[in-house]
């Protein structure tokens, strides 16, 4: 299993194969084994990447309305692969535990390894662009000082998160915690669920 800074290495290079051409519409190249963890783990910060600047993209303020609905649009498809790669990695993890023996006095996670693995992924993007922003010539000296102070944050955010899921995997591989995976059933975007939808069919 791999600890949870070989899975920011992992973020981190899909992040900097990103902004080689830094296109939103540049096609991924994954250069890991189909379906291995890696390979999930890639496309997953992939994925969050490409939607981190659609974000950018859709706050400018001259944008034209068109634009800017194609754009909400391709966040809210972006959301869903999002789900959907978090509980493939979700799936792939647990099955690593199926024969684990359960402790009696184990407790049940709140959240499952794949959606702190995605927090983990997010991190890595705050800290890729705050330290852009840390190392800017053209602002101010206490705006500077603050992303600065910023960034010193959010890389013991990356410490303390990382001990966070190896301790849980730990735990997991030792029946001392339970994690559960909830499809997430979002209903905004399911022709059957969404109102607007189904009543428009």
């Amino acid at each position: 299993m791999l600890k949870a800074q070989e899975m920011m290495a992992l973020f981190n290079l899909a992040i900097e194969d990103y902004h080689i051409k830094d296109h939103v519409d540049q096609e991924m190249k994954n250069p890991f084994p189909m379906d291995s963890l890696q390979e999930m783990l890639y496309q997953k910060n992939w994925i969050d990447t490409v939607q981190w600047h659609l974000e950018d993209i859709i706050r400018d303020p001259a944008i034209k309305p068109q634009k800017a609905l194609e754009i909400k649009r391709r966040i809210d498809a972006s959301n869903q692969d999002r789900t959907d790669m978090v509980e493939q990695i979700d799936d792939a993890i647990l099955s690593l535990y199926t024969d684990v023996q359960v402790q009696s006095f184990a407790r049940l996670n709140t959240e499952s390894p794949g959606w702190a693995i995605d927090r983990l992924s997010i991190l890595a993007l705050k800290i890729f662009h705050m330290n852009v922003e840390a190392q800017r010539e053209d602002v101010t000296p206490e705006l500077l000082a603050k992303n600065q102070h910023k960034l010193s944050v959010l890389k013991v955010q990356e410490e303390d998160l990382c001990t966070a899921i190896d301790q849980l995997l730990d735990d997991l591989a030792t029946g001392k915690r339970i994690a559960k995976v909830y499809r997430q059933m979002k209903m905004y975007n399911d022709p059957e669920l969404n109102p607007v939808l189904y009543q428009n069919k």
